[in-house]
């Protein structure tokens, strides 16, 4: 199979209405139940006049009936929701055979970037384990074995990885936030331009919602400027020690540290045994600039970020079907497809609450009640809890709150939940139904023994609580659904219809995994295996 081709478009949406210079008059509403066309429960919401105008005075689409059939409901479905199936229309991404992206991969894959000199980018994120890791929570430096990805992999204290690793497919599609808490976000979260539209980046090198002028040109770079500072995941807990007075020096100062020595300059110089970068970043930047002006954490992250964006997945099934193809996906998917974008008053599962869009996400943040687990972000008495969003904003509903994940894909970026608590697609959907009842007859012993639960069924019950009192105060969040198993079973096979084959095939990821034919510049490329010792390079 041919390698995908990325995509090549013009920016567009010079968007004012989300931006401090907003000129039309906004209204907040507070919808607790289905008013009109408007979705069904929401928070606060900002509503632009002219919508409400069109809304009301042009009438609302008419709900699809039976007797136009499956494929005349959706068609109306799709009609009325402005979809396209592809939501990389109108956006500016790279091709992975672009100079700075085939950079980018070659940093991705080195051991180089890790202060222990054993974890890589994609040591959490490899294209053949679904752009993550494939295990509920990541591990990270000082693995017990170092070059095993995916299921197998241990860590001599367990996972010590707070969350799931979120995959990185598609990545330059998200316009608003990055990370389960939103800790990257885009302060003027224009659509289609994934954080570079002029009102800056918030990251947590700043105080909340403060603009961070070295986050770069967008989320995607902005968020490749952390996993190196993460003691956990890339940083280890002795590199960037200042040895003179004992205190831990300050994140930019590893991450300096770390682009010396890629560039072989300054406190970094000789400490690669083989370093041929310097020729990489002048061929990819088409500069002959020195190392040191060249080669700097910016560039690097910059470079990591177009790689990331280049991982284009969404020539789906459904992307077919919207096209007008009725025959692309299975009457069971369609039947799953009307129940996913069915308000629930209307006896569907309302999916598309939440799971919004092309992208299939809201970007937004709520409260599921996944069962909680691990070592925990810093959260509660003893920091092993994780209260998600709230970390971000302090907002009380915000405790517990993750972030929509995107649904592209699915089917091979599990295990689901901010945790991995889920195994598979059924698993979550069902958790999704009834959560608080779900959430509470967890079994943990389904878990790796190594994974922390000492007071997991306490976090959990917290967890349960903050969801119901979210739902007594009308925040979005899930209610419970009552459907069938073959509901169930519909529900997954449509969103089985979200994955682009491409993903599934190592032929076709090929171009985003170097081989030998692509030069090591440090000759510290990881070299991945299974538990089962094949390779994944």
């Amino acid at each position: 199979m041919p390698a995908k081709a990325g995509i090549h478009s013009g920016k567009s949406m010079d968007s004012r209405l989300r931006g401090n210079d907003n000129p039309l008059p906004i209204y907040f509403l507070n919808v607790h139940q289905e008013i009109g066309c408007l979705p069904t429960p929401m928070k606060k919401q900002f509503i632009p006049l002219f919508m409400l105008l069109f809304l009301f005075a042009s009438g609302c689409q008419e709900k699809p009936t039976a007797e136009l059939g499956l494929d005349g409901q959706l068609r109306e479905i799709i009609a009325s929701n402005g979809l396209t199936g592809d939501p990389s229309q109108g956006r500016d991404l790279p091709e992975i055979t672009d100079p700075i992206a085939q950079l980018g991969m070659n940093l991705f894959y080195t051991k180089a970037l890790s202060g222990t000199g054993d974890s890589a980018c994609v040591t959490c994120h490899h294209p053949l384990l679904g752009g993550g890791d494939a295990i509920p929570l990541s591990i990270g430096v000082d693995a017990d074995q170092p070059e095993l990805l995916g299921p197998g992999r241990t860590h001599p204290e367990g996972p010590l990885v707070p969350r799931n690793a979120p995959t990185t497919f598609n990545s330059g599609m998200w316009d608003e936030v990055m990370f389960w808490d939103g800790r990257i976000e885009s302060l003027g979260k224009t659509p289609l331009m994934n954080g570079d539209d002029g009102y800056g980046i918030h990251t947590p090198d700043r105080m909340f919602r403060y603009p961070d002028l070295e986050a770069g040109a967008n989320l995607v770079e902005a968020q490749s400027r952390f996993p190196v500072t993460s003691e956990e995941e890339m940083r280890g807990f002795d590199f960037g020690m200042d040895t003179g007075n004992g205190l831990e020096v300050r994140d930019d100062r590893s991450r300096n540290l770390l682009a010396a020595i890629i560039g072989n300059y300054g406190d970094g110089a000789g400490v690669l045994a083989k370093n041929d970068w310097l020729a990489q970043f002048q061929a990819a930047f088409n500069s002959d600039a020195g190392a040191e002006d060249l080669i700097t954490y910016q560039t690097i992250a910059h470079a990591i970020g177009e790689y990331e964006r280049s991982q284009v997945f969404v020539e789906t099934p459904w992307k077919a079907y919207v096209a007008g193809n009725d025959d692309a996906i299975s009457e069971s998917a369609k039947r799953g497809a009307l129940l996913f974008f069915t308000s629930s008053a209307d006896g569907g599962a309302n999916c598309s609450g939440c799971h919004s869009g092309d992208f299939f996400t809201d970007e937004q943040f709520h409260v599921l009640a996944i069962p909680q687990f691990g070592a925990g972000k810093d959260s509660g008495i003893y920091g092993d809890d994780d209260w998600g969003r709230y970390l971000e904003t302090g907002e009380p509903t915000d405790k517990y709150a993750f972030r929509t994940p995107t649904l592209l894909n699915v089917e091979v970026t599990g295990p689901y939940g901010h945790d991995g608590a889920y195994q598979t697609l059924e698993g979550i959907v069902r958790h999704h139904l009834n959560p608080t009842e779900t959430a509470v007859a967890y079994d943990y012993s389904q878990l790796d023994p190594s994974i922390r639960t000492v007071s997991s069924v306490d976090y959990t019950q917290k967890a349960v609580e903050q969801l119901q009192a979210n739902r007594t105060a009308g925040v979005l969040t899930v209610m419970d659904l009552a459907l069938t198993d073959e509901q169930v079973a519909d529900l997954v096979n449509f969103l089985l219809t979200l994955t682009d084959p491409c993903v599934k095939d190592p032929a076709c990821l090929a171009p985003w995994i170097p081989d030998e034919s692509l030069p090591d510049p440090d000759g510290l490329r990881l070299i991945a295996v299974d538990a089962a010792g094949n390779r994944l390079n």
